[in-house]
């Protein structure tokens, strides 16, 4: 899924139509042998997420075609062989503000930071404080109504991963877990509301916001990114 979610992400440009990325992104996980996860989860019509802007998570393809300065968040879930997979990320489209770009950086950053607070034997609160400090160090607010998840033979499973709080709480962390880290990040404030479609949320202040998420394994030897190219 990783290089599917490559893929859809290079498409990305100027007058593309969100409702083709979804069809792209569609079309090569089953080239590919792969489910697409989203299709028909709690009656999601589509197989990706496409969020512009302040949308933050959610965002439904349509016919509204992409201009010069959007941030795009891409949201792409799979099952291969009975197992799911779940990957995120935001891409700039063409030339975006200097905000913008700090915005991308620094949640993709806080992912990573998240992933880098895994431990054996640590606790899932780490991660959850490892991307709120990372986030809020650089002017940035983390959401806090959506979560990261366990993930596996479903696609949303226990526990669930904030992106806030103090460390050394929670769950500890132990091999065979399988975890999808996913930093929601706002440029105003946290608060979040849903539009009339039900589906996509959007930051209440209309900042922009960026997703980024990887899907981990922890094993005997460490941590494995499951997602990434």
């Amino acid at each position: 899924m990783a290089e599917a979610l490559q893929a859809v992400a290079a498409r990305v440009a100027p007058g593309v139509r969100t409702r083709d990325l979804d069809t792209f992104a569609e079309e090569y996980l089953r080239r590919r042998g792969a489910l697409p996860a989203f299709k028909g989860y709690r009656d999601y019509p589509f197989s990706l997420c496409v969020s512009v802007n302040e949308e933050v998570v959610h965002g439904l393809p349509s016919e509204r075609r992409l201009k010069a300065g959007d941030l795009v968040s891409l949201d792409l879930g799979t099952i291969v062989e009975g197992y799911y997979g779940d990957s995120a990320l935001t891409v700039p489209v063409g030339e975006v503000s200097e905000e913008a770009s700090r915005l991308l950086r620094v949640t993709e950053e806080a992912l990573m930071r998240g992933i880098g607070a895994v431990r054996l034997g640590g606790h899932l609160s780490d991660i959850s404080h490892a991307v709120q400090t990372h986030v809020e160090v650089h002017g940035f607010s983390v959401v806090r109504i959506f979560v990261g998840h366990g993930i596996g033979k479903a696609l949303h499973e226990d526990p669930q991963i904030p992106n806030y709080g103090s460390p050394g709480t929670g769950p500890r962390l132990r091999p065979g877990m399988v975890l999808a880290i996913e930093p929601m990040v706002n440029a105003g404030g946290p608060e979040v509301e849903i539009l009339p479609d039900n589906w996509t949320a959007v930051t209440k202040d209309r900042s922009l916001s960026a997703h980024f998420e990887h899907t981990i394994a922890l094993t005997e030897e460490g941590v494995e990114i499951l997602t990434q190219v």
